[in-house]
């Protein structure tokens, strides 16, 4: 569905969101890249990116670190996701050589038109203040790695590079 860099951004802000209170509290990059078992000179160039885009705010030194910019409930999925993504906005149907939805449909035009939909409306629809509500009011607190026993692959919502039985 989206990149590393996406991914990485969302579960920065989602930190981000779980303690935000006005812009108080502030977070190192290291402190998000250890919550969210994510590699630290990454999660601080996505921060940067973020920072540029006047999404997060962050500052050097004693009692530095980053905060959102804007209260969570003022930033879309969307807002990050256009930043790191490209939007496709070709017509050509991917299954052939024709334009998407002019004449008769292929066999999964209905399908992947349905998915696009549910996507745009998450993206468009959702706000970071799910994270701030699950965290700070609903108690909600993310799985550690350190508290899974066994070796557990975690479900990305990235898209797939092969599938098992696939090359």
């Amino acid at each position: 569905m989206y990149g590393k860099a996406t991914e990485t951004a969302i579960a920065a802000l989602s930190r981000l969101a779980e303690v935000y209170d006005g812009g108080k509290t502030r977070l190192s990059a290291q402190d998000i890249a250890k919550d969210r078992a994510l590699q630290k000179p990454f999660v601080g160039k996505v921060l940067t990116t973020l920072s540029q885009a006047g999404v997060v705010l962050g500052s050097r030194g004693p009692g530095g670190g980053f905060t959102l910019a804007l209260p969570p409930e003022d930033i879309r999925i969307y807002d990050v996701f256009r930043l790191f993504e490209r939007e496709e906005d070709s017509e050509l149907c991917p299954f052939g050589g024709g334009v998407c939805g002019v004449g008769v449909n292929c066999a999964l035009h209905d399908k992947l038109a349905a998915v696009q939909d549910a996507t745009n409306h998450i993206l468009h629809e959702t706000t970071f203040e799910v994270f701030r509500k699950a965290y700070q009011d609903e108690g909600l607190r993310p799985t550690q790695a350190s508290e899974v026993q066994e070796h557990h692959h975690r479900e990305t919502f990235r898209a797939p590079y092969k599938r098992k039985g696939f090359p």
